[in-house]
């Protein structure tokens, strides 16, 4: 499996974890309750998995390598991914305020969190589609297939020794816990 694969197969649990995100924000818009215990849950999923596990994979390691295969930073398109997930992060830290604030029962913290949320859908939507697409493809077409398999087993260290297998197996298990109750 190439190394873009992977990085796909991984976008696909991230989509389903902002499909969730967009029905919590449904919810709240409509007035209803969500528990704090779920925010938070989806925020884990999303700093642990899609931040450090996910983008950390590109950012410590398929960027560069594209770089080296003569994909420009600045100027291109990496450079605006790397925007984007700063610009994500930003998002979640305003989404773990709203919570901060939903628990102090602060009158303005589920428009707060559905305004964060909602914005961190859109971007990583958007983020994901222009991967997939288009820099993925790009990446396919200029990192050699040994590099390529480098990168899949620099991945699986990431996985085991910096992040944790079992680390993961939690995220993906509490993404299918939240997908039956909200989607």
């Amino acid at each position: 499996m190439r190394a873009t694969e992977i990085l796909i197969k991984e976008h696909d649990a991230i989509l389903e974890m902002l499909d969730v995100l967009g029905k919590v924000c449904d919810k709240l818009e409509a007035g209803d309750a969500v528990a704090t215990e779920h925010l938070e849950a989806i925020l884990s999923f999303l700093q642990g998995f899609a931040d450090r596990c996910h983008h950390g994979k590109e950012e410590d390691l398929l960027f560069p390598e594209m770089e080296a295969s003569g994909i420009p930073r600045e100027g291109g398109p990496i450079g605006v991914m790397l925007l984007e997930h700063v610009q994500g992060r930003e998002f979640i830290q305003r989404m773990i305020a709203a919570v901060a604030s939903l628990k102090e029962a602060g009158p303005r913290a589920p428009s707060e969190f559905v305004g964060a949320g909602r914005d961190y859908v859109r971007l990583l939507t958007q983020h994901i589609e222009k991967e997939n697409n288009v820099l993925f493809r790009m990446a396919d077409m200029r990192i050699p297939e040994s590099k390529q398999q480098e990168l899949e087993q620099q991945f699986d260290v990431v996985d085991k020794e910096k992040i944790g297998t079992d680390q993961i197996e939690q995220h993906l298990q509490k993404l299918d816990e939240l997908k039956q109750r909200y989607l």
